[in-house]
């Protein structure tokens, strides 16, 4: 018996068998259609807006219903709104956290009512919870502009890194950007949390750089137009701003000739709520899902700006 059970794990593991895919028997499509629920940390985000209105019209063009609320960057009020979901009736829920480990508790009341959790952008605490992830690389979105950092300015010196230690895609694009400048002559001369918001990073930038006006670099991650204005306010001309995501926004400052955006680890929110909903349907259909779904991202500058089109996102 030892030996047959030998066996199976060996070739299980040569076959690159994954004990954690979720597999799931097909369900049949109730009268009326399936009911999704949605949530994500802020739906005023324009980075979330597409998200949603692209899930939105691929399930109700599939003749089903998707239920969205929005908590405001407020995880008391996220765990409340998938409570009242779950008091709606649904069958299954796309889910953002805005707080990775605080939004365990909903994840215990959705596991104790059997519904089934894609968790799209950023990871939950604990991914047992969920049916499958799908997200974009972020570690490859900060390392692609580090690289980029330390190939501009061979020479090193002083920058300023704004993260989120609460936002897990946060920290992963801050890890990358930070291994990637690692030995290479730059020194963080403040790291600060601008919890994801402009307006915060905006007043964090004003006090740093009064501190630290020489820096030679700003890493924004996603709030990279705060650093911008304030570096613009500040007067400053050569200091290399870069970010995550790759917004309208930002791909207009690329555009410009005389921008302090240097650069963007960009990603694509249709992409992922395309995978998010694929993913979701592959389920109900009964196929076996893996436990993760990492959606490219690639950097973009100056350079190919344009091929990515300046207006909307990719």
């Amino acid at each position: 018996m030892k030996k047959i059970l030998s066996v199976v794990l060996l070739v299980a593991m040569l076959t690159g068998f994954c004990f954690a895919s979720v597999a799931a028997e097909a369900k049949e499509r109730p009268e009326g259609g399936w009911k999704f629920g949605f949530t994500c940390m802020d739906q005023s985000n324009p980075f979330f807006v597409i998200i949603e209105k692209t899930i939105r019209d691929a399930v109700e063009a599939n003749g089903d219903t998707l239920i969205a609320l929005d908590p405001a960057n407020k995880i008391d009020l996220q765990i409340t709104q998938i409570e009242d979901m779950i008091a709606q009736g649904i069958d299954a829920i796309f889910l953002n956290p805005q707080d990775a480990q605080g939004i365990l508790p909903a994840l215990d009341q959705l596991k104790e009512a059997g519904i089934p959790i894609i968790n799209f952008d950023t990871e939950v605490g604990d991914l047992s919870y969920v049916t499958t992830y799908t997200g974009s690389d972020n570690y490859n979105a900060g390392k692609v502009v580090g690289d980029d950092l330390v190939k501009k300015v061979p020479a090193g010196g002083d920058i300023i890194v704004l993260d989120s230690p609460t936002m897990q895609s946060v920290v992963d694009r801050t890890n990358g950007f930070m291994d990637a400048i690692e030995g290479k002559g730059f020194n963080v001369v403040a790291q600060q949390d601008a919890k994801g918001n402009l307006e915060v990073s905006m007043g964090l930038c004003d006090d740093l750089l009064q501190a630290h006006g020489d820096v030679v670099a700003i890493f924004g991650g996603p709030t990279a137009l705060g650093a911008l204005a304030s570096a613009n306010a500040a007067g400053l001309k050569d200091v290399l701003i870069y970010g995550i995501d790759g917004s309208p926004d930002i791909k207009a400052e690329l555009a410009k000739e005389d921008s302090l955006i240097e650069g963007s680890g960009a990603q694509s929110p249709i992409s992922i709520a395309k995978t998010s909903v694929e993913l979701m349907y592959k389920y109900f259909d009964g196929e076996t899902l893996d436990p993760r779904y990492p959606v490219e991202t690639f950097l973009m500058t100056a350079d190919n700006v344009k091929e990515y089109g300046i207006e909307g996102w990719q």
